[in-house]
């Protein structure tokens, strides 16, 4: 019996407790998504406390761009993940190695795509997305130069997906946090040692992300169940669309947040200038608050890339129980870091702004308000994101991808562009926790339904 086979047979994925899986991958994987969110963290810091709020709000204006890049690595990542540990549950070793050779393969490609675009059209894509004139410059100079950076952020973020479903969670988060820790490294040094501003910020980014980007390579180059050789980089329609399928929940969720954010941009901007405020303090302020929520996000994220690989494998060896179970255990992770983050949010809004550099009293005063307000209903955000990767990694990428566009598509941007014309900026502010509330319950519900089919009653617990 080969090595390979012998591995596919033993894989703990079906044999150990579900909790010690669920650690066992989930925390990585949070420690990952962490990570990720460290890079405009970092750069919000650091630029808060030497550009200030006209560079805050630059780092908000060219956010979209950030959450592209993520939907493409969800896309082909999650995609070619799910992919991949649904044929080894099936046994179909031969088949699932070209997932992860035609995913690699998309993920560099699309990112350097994406790369050409942004450097072609950077000024009018910045006007776009909502930027002041004040503000103009300072989203040029650092977009201009993260774009760079596209191709080895998507495949870091991508492969990683790639690398956990081989079975590797660790190697996963070694890979974004050698970025990471080079990031905060060379952003100091940069923007305070040499007075960089914010092309400091940019170029610490890049190069973070190139040495993350260079290790998922030679990881994925260096698989543990299966091996990659040169005809399984090859790109094949059906194994790409198949891919693209059951990434296409994750990707929707990330390219509605980029929908909702350059709505927001503008809406704030509009609004903004009418009110006490002005242009540049909501587009700060709130991107700020986005990112500090993208923390919190990180965790729950984590739990349903780290569920990903057991729900799959599981799904694909009729292992119905075993399903039921890990998702059951994900979503009570999921609600108990939901309310520590409302509680926090709540009670410590001024506290959490004010590491991100010193503003005017308005500054401050918007943002408590937005924490107040717009975060309200964090403790129920745990459901939407969990559910939506759990149809995707079981192989029905339509659920998924429906309950993965119903916080951003259906509720929150309808809701940003039509409350604000009865109660001004505040409407933005109440459309969050109406649109979270309505996604949580769409999720339980639908959740709900997929666990009264027969085959989770009939197959016994293993």
């Amino acid at each position: 019996m080969s090595q390979q086979v012998k591995e596919s047979i033993e894989n703990p994925l079906e044999t150990e407790p579900i909790k010690q899986l669920l650690f066992e991958f989930a925390v990585p994987s949070i420690i990952a998504m962490l990570v990720s969110s460290l890079y405009n963290i970092v750069d919000q810091f650091f630029i808060g406390h030497s550009v200030g709020e006209l560079g805050n709000a630059a780092t908000n204006i060219s956010y979209p761009l950030s959450i592209s890049c993520v939907a493409i690595a969800l896309l082909f990542g999650i995609g070619g993940a799910s992919a991949f540990n649904i044929s080894m549950g099936k046994k179909e070793q031969e088949k699932a190695v070209y997932y992860l050779g035609n995913s690699t393969v998309m993920l560099f490609g699309c990112g350097l795509a994406l790369c050409l675009f942004t450097l072609l059209f950077l000024e009018p894509l910045l006007h776009f997305f909502g930027s002041p004139d004040n503000v103009l410059e300072y989203a040029k100079t650092y977009t201009g130069i993260v774009a760079f950076g596209f191709p080895f952020l998507i495949l870091t973020a991508g492969g990683g997906h790639l690398i956990r479903a081989d079975g590797r969670p660790k190697i996963s988060m070694l890979c974004n946090l050698s970025g990471a820790v080079v990031n905060v490294f060379l952003d100091a040094l940069f923007i305070f040692g040499f007075q960089m501003g914010m092309a400091g910020a940019a170029i610490a980014t890049i190069l973070g992300q190139l040495i993350s980007g260079g290790m998922a390579v030679w990881f994925l180059s260096h698989c543990r169940t299966v091996k990659i050789r040169r005809e399984h980089l090859k790109i094949r329609t059906t194994v790409v669309a198949r891919v693209a399928a059951l990434g296409t929940a994750p990707c929707s969720n990330q390219l509605a947040m980029m929908l909702v954010q350059i709505a927001m941009n503008k809406s704030l901007k509009y609004y903004g200038s009418v009110s006490a405020y002005g242009e540049a303090i909501p587009i700060a302020c709130a991107g700020i608050i986005t990112k500090v929520n993208q923390v919190f996000l990180s965790f729950i994220i984590g739990i349903s890339q780290g569920l990903q690989p057991i729900t799959s494998f599981n799904y694909g060896a009729r292992k119905f129980q075993r399903v039921k179970r890990a998702y059951l255990f994900a979503v009570t992770c999921g609600f108990a870091l939901a309310l520590t983050a409302f509680l926090l949010f709540q009670f410590a809004p001024r506290q959490i702004i004010s590491v991100f550099g010193n503003g005017s009293e308005a500054y401050y005063r918007f943002s408590i308000r937005y924490f107040h307000i717009f975060l309200f209903c964090t403790f129920i955000n745990f459901m939407q994101p969990i559910s939506s990767n759990f149809f995707t990694s079981i192989g029905k990428p339509k659920r998924g991808t429906f309950l993965s566009l119903t916080r951003q598509i259906i509720f929150l941007l309808p809701l940003i562009l039509i409350l604000p014309l009865f109660a001004g900026i505040d409407g933005i502010m109440y459309a969050g926790p109406i649109a979270d509330s309505l996604a949580g319950l769409i999720a339980f519900f639908m959740v709900g339904r997929e666990f009264r089919r027969k085959e989770y009653r009939d197959f016994p617990a293993p």
